[in-house]
C-alpha cells in the first residue's frame, strides 16, 4: 500500500492507497519539533492500531511538506524506519507533468502544484483549486495543464485569531452558521462576518481569476479542498467540486510518475 503524507502548516493529513482508491485517511497536528522517532511512533500507532488497517504493509510514500524543519525529520524517519520502501518526496527535479510557469517556479508550495496535478487530473483544466488551510490559496490551472499561478489569502483559523487576539470585547467562537447574517449577539455577528466573509472573499477572486483564464469564465471548473472548506462551500456560489483529498490522490499521482 501507498502511504501519503501531506504537512502543511498547522495539520498533517495521512492517506493509505490500495492502488488508485484511498482506503483510509487521517488527519494529526503539525508540530514543527517533532523528531523523526516522534513521527514514526505516531505512524506505526495509526497503520496498526486503526480500527480494519491493523497491519497494513506500507510499501510506498510519497510526501509533501510546506515545513522544512519537518520535511527534515519525514526523510531521517523515512530513512531510518522505511529504509526498504521507495519513497519519493515532492520537490524541484521530481516528475509531476504540470508546467510550472510563474516567474520563480521553485517559491511554488509543492501542495499546490500536487494539487494542481490532481485537480487536471480527475476534472481537467481550465480550473482553479481553492484550498482551505493555514492560508486560503487560489491556484489557476491552464486547459494545457499548466499551473500558471494564484492568489493567496490569510486563512479562517488565522483570520479568527488575530481578531481574538487584537478585539478586546471579541472571543473565540465556533465556526458555524448563524441564524441570519444579521447577527442577533457578538457570537453571531462573528460568525456571520467570518461566514460570509470568507464565501464572499472566495466569490470575488474566483470570479475574478476566472475571467483572466478562459474567454469563457463558465468553462473553468472550481475546485474546493482543505480541512475548513466544509465551513463556507455552501456559501460559495462558485464552488462547482468539493474534493477534501485532492491533495494526497496528487501525490499518488506523482510517486506513480516517479517509478525509480
Amino acid at each position: 500500500m501507498l502511504l501519503a503524507i501531506d504537512v502543511g502548516n498547522s495539520h498533517t493529513v495521512l492517506g493509505l492507497f490500495d492502488g488508485a482508491d484511498l482506503v483510509e485517511h487521517w488527519r494529526i497536528a503539525t508540530h514543527a519539533h517533532r523528531t523523526a522517532d516522534e513521527i514514526a511512533v505516531v505512524l506505526h500507532g495509526l497503520l496498526t492500531q486503526h480500527p480494519g488497517r491493523a497491519g497494513a504493509v506500507v510499501d510506498g510514500i510519497a510526501l509533501c511538506s510546506t515545513v522544512p524543519s519537518v520535511l527534515h525529520e519525514m526523510r531521517d524517519m523515512c530513512r531510518r524506519y522505511y529504509g526498504d520502501v521507495r519513497a519519493v518526496v515532492v520537490e524541484p527535479g521530481v516528475r509531476t507533468g504540470i508546467p510550472v510557469l510563474t516567474d520563480n517556479p521553485k517559491e511554488v508550495g509543492t501542495d499546490r502544484v500536487v494539487n494542481a496535478l490532481a485537480a487536471v487530473e480527475l476534472f481537467g483544466g481550465p480550473c482553479i483549486v481553492v484550498d482551505f488551510g493555514t492560508a486560503t490559496t487560489f491556484d489557476a490551472v491552464s486547459a494545457k495543464g499548466e499551473y500558471l499561478g494564484g492568489a493567496i489569502a490569510p486563512g479562517i483559523d488565522v483570520s479568527v485569531e488575530a481578531l481574538g487576539v487584537r478585539g478586546a470585547q471579541l472571543r473565540s467562537v465556533e465556526l458555524a452558521r448563524p441564524r441570519s447574517v444579521i447577527g442577533r449577539s457578538t457570537v453571531e455577528a462573528l460568525q456571520a462576518g467570518i461566514l460570509y466573509g470568507f464565501a464572499g472573499q472566495v466569490d470575488g477572486v474566483v470570479t475574478r481569476m476566472a475571467a483572466e483564464l478562459a474567454d469563457d469564465p463558465a468553462d473553468v471548473t472550481v475546485i474546493a479542498t482543505g480541512g475548513l472548506a466544509t465551513i463556507v462551500i455552501e456559501e460559495a456560489t462558485t464552488i462547482d467540486v468539493h474534493e477534501p483529498w485532492l491533495t494526497l490522490v496528487g501525490l499518488r499521482l506523482v510517486f506513480e510518475r516517479n517509478p525509480t
